[in-house]
């Protein structure tokens, strides 16, 4: 059977939501860009791509890797929209994978979209309604039933607090996690180690001006253990709380594709690959116990891949809160100097359906540049989910 791998990968820069550089820039034309560059990048005569697979969340439905086929020329490419929440860009490479690896696809693009800034509003018919027909809005469709535990809208609670009160992490423990997660992401952006995985973007501005759009905004320079501790708590109400601003992750517009491939065509195509898919996995877990989905996913994952914590050179484990990682490393006894080596959530931000793709991204091409390597990218995922991602460079 074919080896699925991977011949290119790229990210968008990350933007901050409803006021960053991407504020004006629609999911389709994020779509576009993406998917075009990914093509680009892996050599691949367009005719010969199979599908595109894109997550997407809180877009309202359209089907964006059709969209994005359609747009860039590619009009007999079909195009599949996937939802696994936080978890949706990580699926839409394992369902490339696996369509390669039983030999029903050659080519497929994989990865995902987001923009919240320009998410459309939505309103939901109250059922039961008379003739004079009420209308909640906006409305944002639940990922779970709601429990006094378990809110729908507030993860704050359903991932952070409750991942925190469940391992027993201190705000402390997750304010060190935070402000080192910013110090790596800085080093990282004034190193130029994401200027590889990243495409530059010129984004028209209100005046007419151009912005060159190429560096990760969310990152803060100025955070300090002392601006951190100082945060007031999101639910000042619930005793003990400790989730705050400064370790959760950000808001955030983003987009990232990976090309997917047999290592069969790759090599008669003299394609260079970049990494090798070796497994992924999902799990679901109470919606409560939601950031646990990411300790629970690490096992399941290396169990199939056949391999052990020793044998990760590096880990990209989301930070949606500071509590996820510190929990899977502690479940996992996980080196945290191996994990989210430059930034994560908290720092560069979360675009919710391009966070997985931007993760195996930025793995890639810093495996190659220590040599090459086992990587796992893991992450919870909205309504009590997990998902996760093996690779070798």
């Amino acid at each position: 059977m074919p080896k699925p791998v991977i011949v290119s990968a790229v990210r968008t820069a990350i933007a901050r939501s409803f006021k960053g550089a991407l504020v004006n820039v629609a999911s389709e034309t994020l779509a576009i860009e993406i998917l075009t560059e990914a093509v680009r990048r892996s050599g691949i005569d367009p005719t010969h791509i199979d599908d595109v697979i894109l997550a997407e969340l809180n877009y309202g439905g359209g089907d964006l890797a059709r969209h994005a086929a359609v747009a860039a020329g590619m009009l007999n490419v079909p195009g599949q929209a996937v939802n696994r929440h936080c978890a949706g860009s990580l699926t839409s490479i394992a369902n490339a994978a696996a369509h390669i690896g039983v030999g029903m696809e050659r080519v497929i693009v994989a990865g995902g979209v987001q923009s919240l800034s320009t998410a459309p509003l939505m309103k939901w018919r109250v059922p039961g309604s008379g003739p004079e027909l009420e209308f909640k809005e906006p409305w944002i469709p639940p990922s779970h039933p709601e429990t006094p535990d378990a809110p729908t809208m507030d993860m704050a609670i359903t991932v952070g607090w409750n991942t925190a009160k469940k391992v027993g992490i201190s705000r402390q423990e997750m304010d060190d996690w935070a402000l080192r997660s910013h110090q790596r992401a800085i080093a990282a952006i004034d190193e130029g180690r994401f200027t590889d995985e990243i495409l530059p973007l010129k984004v028209a501005q209100p005046d007419g001006s151009v912005l060159d759009f190429a560096i990760d905004e969310h990152p803060r320079r100025e955070t300090t253990a002392e601006r951190l501790a100082a945060l007031p708590v999101l639910h000042p109400e619930i005793e003990g709380f400790s989730i705050t601003a400064g370790n959760s992750s950000g808001i955030n517009d983003a987009a990232a594709a990976v090309t997917v491939t047999a290592d069969d065509y790759a090599a008669s195509a003299g394609l260079e690959v970049l990494a090798t898919v070796r497994a992924w996995a999902n799990v679901g877990v109470t919606p409560a116990d939601n950031g646990i989905a990411a300790v629970n996913v690490i096992g399941k994952v290396l169990d199939r891949a056949g391999l052990t914590v020793g044998d990760v050179a590096l880990w990209e484990i989301n930070e949606a809160f500071a509590s996820v990682p510190i929990a899977a490393c502690r479940a996992h006894n996980i080196d945290e100097e191996r994990v989210n080596f430059s930034g994560s959530g908290c720092s560069l931000g979360h675009p919710i359906s391009a966070s997985g793709a931007r993760q195996v991204a930025t793995l890639i091409y810093e495996l190659r540049r220590r040599g090459g390597g086992i990587g796992v990218t893991a992450m919870c995922a909205g309504g009590g989910m997990g998902g996760a991602l093996v690779i070798e460079v």
